[in-house]
């Protein structure tokens, strides 16, 4: 679903009362629906369009058009976040209250001043990737491509969406989702760590899958983490 206008403050009150959530959150949170604007600079970016550089005829601009549309209508945005204590920091490792233990320098370094941590999944579901492949099987690349990046550009800024959305909450417990966040397999935050993020967001409810070589199906889905940090 697209919408320009986000209320992200409604949305929280509405869904406090529908589930009488009471900060801080522990058990994992889902979204059947997630409503954002629809990235179209990104889009274009991620096919390789410069603006004031790409010319496009007219006909390409509607064939475009046309193609992000149909991407619309394949795609289902859900998500998943949960929140997480960090019990013990170290500069290459970060220990947390449920058992695991995060081994990347990296992400140490990025989570330094956070008590918490905010895992978040989403997927724009498998519709999308049953359309892109329907359309290299006959041929039509170009809509293929474009559904394509309309797909990753979707489910990358459902995760922006959820980092909105839970600032607005954390603000009254004066904290904050620190800029960053890390996806396994980024740098020395080893692929495998899927796994256990995975089993955390309990993902299989948004009708995810994980491979043996930690991939996620249907493609166009995504994991992250980001820090919890107080708000001097």
């Amino acid at each position: 679903m697209v919408k320009d206008d986000i209320d992200f403050s409604s949305i929280i009150r509405k869904m406090n009362r529908e589930i009488r959530l009471e900060p801080p959150m522990r058990s994992s949170f889902f979204f059947d629906s997630m409503a954002i604007a629809l990235p179209k600079d990104d889009i274009f970016r991620r096919l390789s369009y410069r603006k004031g550089v790409t010319r496009l005829e007219p006909q390409e601009l509607e064939e475009m058009d046309r193609a992000i549309d149909d991407a619309l209508s394949f795609i289902h945005l859900r998500g998943v976040a949960r929140r997480i204590a960090v019990e013990e920091k170290k500069s290459t490792k970060t220990l947390l209250s449920t058992g695991e233990t995060l081994k990347s320098r990296n992400l140490a370094r990025m989570l330094r001043n956070s008590e918490e941590i905010m895992l978040m999944g989403a997927t724009a579901g498998p519709a999308v990737m049953d359309a892109i492949r329907d359309d290299s099987l006959h041929g039509r690349m170009t809509r293929g491509v474009i559904l394509d990046a309309v797909a990753s550009e979707m489910v990358d800024h459902a995760l922006d969406w959820m980092v909105a959305f839970f600032n607005q909450d954390l603000r009254r417990e004066r904290r904050q989702l620190t800029k960053r966040r890390f996806s396994a397999g980024y740098g020395d935050f080893l692929l495998e760590n899927q796994k256990w993020i995975y089993d955390a967001l309990d993902l299989g409810r948004l009708g995810v899958e994980l491979s043996e070589s930690f991939i996620l199906t249907p493609e166009k889905s995504v994991t992250a983490l980001a820090g919890i940090e107080r708000v001097e």
